[in-house]
């Protein structure tokens, strides 16, 4: 602790009477469903500010075509659980001209490396992406603590240790215990490859249970909800109507809400400026949708979490430094970027085979095996449940990457017309498709911008990173959906995007890293924002590196270990003050723990 013991909370919270919150958390997924109960925990009012509705279990779409419940379009009355995003290419590149340490330009990169386009999904709602993710949590490859953005700072494997256990606890991950079909068929992919020693099971966060039985609360000492044992019928990723998938509202959010958090659904943060009086920070919100002015509000905190994920974190922050409400954010922000190096494959059997034979892949949970064909890429087999077949209308002819590639798809296309049609058919999509979710853990991003328009609004547009581009295809995965389209009698598959050289994403992380300075990163190692004390970043933004594996649990044990660190309300900060050298310090024991201590998941720091 040091020099900075005895020193009180910056700003000190809840000093000022006026103020509606201690602190506002923007965004109730993985980070901030996090911040939400550990703050409350240490004895601060918390509000939770949240886009998208809340949802009770049987409010969940029944299948994607629910398209109201399952797609977020607030504009068009869709205010479901799934976004989707296309971040254009800015068309020229930043002209700053200070090199990072890679030896690109900050906001620039390598001389010569194009802008590219990506296609985002994420979540919405209440619990944030945990409603539409597939459950899965992995620990990252171990490029991930050794990449150069950060790994002078500290030792984050051991730093983050203790966390990703609380998390795992938290979360409730268990091995998954079955093999499916589709399993079977990428561990065959996987032997033919020479890599079927990396076949393992996946590690969920399921409350697998007996299928269908109710039972008590089992991880929280009874303070918890009780819980369905899981049906096993691959409906994760359209939001488990069943009450088996151990989704944000069952655990973090829950037990928040009964210390007294404050969850405002359907409210959109606008805006954050310092307060007029110059005690904390002023929000601005909108409702969701909605186009009057009187659904505007204006509420004070005397410190705001930012957990909105990667892209409306950003998008909030470049809006914010722009307007010059937050004049001081690094000029990093929106650098290094990453897509997690991703791409979305597949493979199909036609549908006329597929229901002679009684083929069905939708067996099992969202994700239930991965295997590594090399050091650095993770190969996953992904499904939706019965009569989830929207997402088949993303999926297209396989083809590599290079020149021409346009002309090859169509190439492919031309030649077996009768091969690929029946792709343009999505009946019985889920049920016939293995999805192959490919990750990396190479150094590789993107820069995000706020550039105004053609038409004169402002919006985020993507350009050249540090380091080499995000792919925009991965050789390995398209050699393993080839191989498994052999093994189950169906067609290779890509996105639907692939020809245009635009990846598809799941898991959008970085643009507001963590760096040593202000001209490393926009937050430190405690996730403070440089340049604007009380203001924090906690979500997939502060994700510095690529994982190779899905990030949620990365994301959750990061924020556990960023409000690890806050003293309890009323007490001395123990961390050094902002914008000095990073220091270890202990995490504080919150005053108000809300699991009783003899529960599996109690805090064991």
């Amino acid at each position: 602790m040091g020099h900075s013991a005895g020193r009180e909370p910056e700003p000190p919270a809840g000093s000022d009477p006026d103020l509606d919150f201690d602190v506002v958390v923007i965004g109730s997924g993985f980070g901030g469903s996090v911040a939400a109960l550990r703050l409350a925990e240490k004895g601060y009012s918390v509000g939770v500010l949240e886009a998208g509705r809340r949802f009770a279990d049987h409010e969940l779409p029944e299948t994607s075509w629910r398209i109201r419940r399952f797609l977020w379009a607030p504009a068009l009355g869709c205010y479901g659980i799934q976004r989707i995003t296309l971040l254009r290419a800015a068309g020229r590149r930043d002209k700053t001209g200070r090199r990072d340490k890679a030896g690109s330009s900050a906001a620039g990169g390598s001389a010569g490396t194009p802008p590219a386009k990506v296609l985002v999904l994420s979540g919405a709602g209440v619990g944030g992406g945990s409603l539409v993710y597939a459950n899965t949590l992995y620990e990252p490859l171990p490029a991930f603590y050794a990449d150069p953005q950060w790994r002078d700072i500290a030792d984050w494997r051991t730093e983050l240790a203790p966390h990703y256990d609380q998390a795992k606890r938290m979360l409730g991950v268990t091995t998954y215990p079955r093999q499916t079909s589709a399993d079977r068929a990428m561990r065959a992919v996987a032997d033919r490859m020479g890599v079927g020693h990396t076949f393992h099971a996946t590690p969920v966060g399921v409350y697998l249970g007996e299928p269908g039985e109710r039972v008590a609360d089992p991880y929280f000492g009874g303070v918890g909800p009780e819980r369905t044992g899981c049906l096993h019928c691959g409906a994760c990723m359209t939001g488990c109507r069943y009450g088996a998938k151990n989704s944000l509202v069952k655990n973090y959010l829950w037990l928040a809400e009964r210390l007294g958090v404050e969850v405002r659904p359907l409210t959109t943060a606008t805006s954050i400026r310092p307060a007029p009086s110059g005690t904390g920070y002023q929000i601005e919100t909108v409702r969701t949708g909605a186009w009057s002015p009187r659904h505007r509000q204006r509420i004070r905190a005397g410190q705001v979490v930012l957990a909105a994920g990667a892209l409306q974190t950003q998008r909030l922050l470049h809006r914010m430094r722009a307007t010059g409400a937050l004049p001081h954010l690094s000029p990093r922000l929106g650098a290094l970027t990453r897509t997690n190096s991703e791409a979305i494959l597949g493979a199909t059997v036609p549908l006329r085979t597929a229901r002679r034979d009684g083929v069905d892949y939708s067996d099992g949970v969202a994700i239930t095996s991965s295997f590594h064909p090399d050091p650095v890429t993770h190969i996953e087999p992904v499904r939706y449940g019965h009569g989830a077949n929207l997402m088949g209308l993303l999926q297209s002819a396989l083809v590599d990457g290079g020149p021409h590639r346009i002309r090859r798809w169509l190439g492919i296309l031309g030649r077996r017309p009768l091969t690929y049609l029946p792709l343009l058919s999505v009946r019985d999509w889920s049920r016939r498709t293995v999805i192959a979710l490919v990750m990396q853990s190479l150094d590789n991003s993107m820069t995000v911008h706020y550039r105004r328009s053609r038409f004169g609004w402002r919006r985020l547009a993507t350009g050249p990173g540090h380091g080499a581009a995000n792919p925009t295809w991965i050789p390995a995965g398209n050699r393993a959906v080839r191989l498994l389209a052999e093994r189950i009698g169906g067609i290779p598959g890509g996105s639907v995007t692939d020809p245009f050289n635009v990846p598809v994403t799941a898991h959008l992380l970085g643009g507001a890293v963590i760096g040593a300075t202000p001209a490393d990163g926009v937050i430190d190692a405690y996730h403070r924002v440089f340049g604007h004390p009380g203001l924090h970043v906690v979500d997939g933004a502060a994700v510095s590196a690529n994982l190779g594996v899905n990030p949620s649990l990365t994301i959750a044990a990061q924020a556990e270990r960023a409000l690890s660190y806050w003293p309890n309300r009323g007490e001395p900060d123990p961390r050094p003050p902002l914008g000095d050298p990073y220091a270890p310090v202990a995490p504080v024991p919150p005053a108000h723990p809300a699991v009783p201590p003899a529960a599996p998941t109690a805090l064991r720091w």
